[in-house]
């Protein structure tokens, strides 16, 4: 039979066993944390995968995407166009259409240097970057890097990649059951207490703290 999951509910069926062998995707705030925890599954950033009778879907609206998707290839783009109006879904979007906003719509910059300096952050979470090297990938020297970033953001490069790292950090820590030094190195911590003391600077308690607080929400979701 076909199965299918939408948003986190992927993890249900990857803790079943039941995407092995499958691609898969899930809602982009879940991707690091999934990506760890089942580090042998195909897992894509895709809105939707249909592998064989296997569905996922990212989550929220990207649901209609997929049954319109299901509807044309079964009944044809017309009714797929029709059901979409009657959603007032006015697109139906592709597989591959991204999950998230542009970084110049969630940032609300138009920078291109300072858009490509934020990707360059996020692509080496783990193997950082210095300054000087985001610099020279974007093309800029690091005293403009510098400049555009307090412009935009009242704050430093350097202040705005350890938040990046610190918040991936943060989502692993309540996503997975990853130890806790494992996940200061997988944000691009050389040491434990580096990382437990920039996480208190930011957050106001420990990553242990963070984990314990998340269990407790487990137990007692209300």
């Amino acid at each position: 039979m076909r199965i299918g999951a939408t948003s986190v509910g992927t993890v249900f069926l990857a803790k079943a066993g039941l995407l092995d062998g499958f691609r898969c995707t899930l809602h982009w705030e879940n991707l690091d944390g999934f990506r760890e925890e089942f580090p042998t599954l195909n897992v894509t950033s895709e809105l939707y995968e249909i592998d064989g009778k296997r569905l996922t879907c990212s989550g929220g609206s990207a649901g209609l995407d997929m049954m319109m998707h299901l509807i044309g290839q079964r009944h044809g783009q017309a009714l797929a166009a029709a059901v979409a109006e009657q959603c007032i879904h006015p697109e139906i979007r592709t597989s591959t259409a991204a999950q998230r906003m542009s970084l110049r719509m969630r940032l609300d910059v138009i920078s291109p240097c300072l858009i490509n300096a934020v990707e360059c952050m996020e692509r080496h979470l783990e193997d950082t970057l210095d300054c000087q090297q985001i610099a020279e990938q974007v093309g800029l020297s690091p005293r403009q890097l510098n400049r555009i970033f307090q412009t935009n953001f009242d704050m430093p490069p350097s202040r705005f990649y350890m938040e990046l790292r610190l918040k991936r950090a943060r989502a692993l820590l309540q996503q997975t059951s990853m130890p806790v030094a494992d996940i200061g190195v997988a944000c691009g911590f050389a040491s434990a207490s580096h990382f437990v003391r920039c996480y208190r600077n930011l957050f106001g308690h420990t990553p242990t703290v963070e984990r314990h607080h998340e269990k407790r929400r487990d137990i007692n979701p209300g």
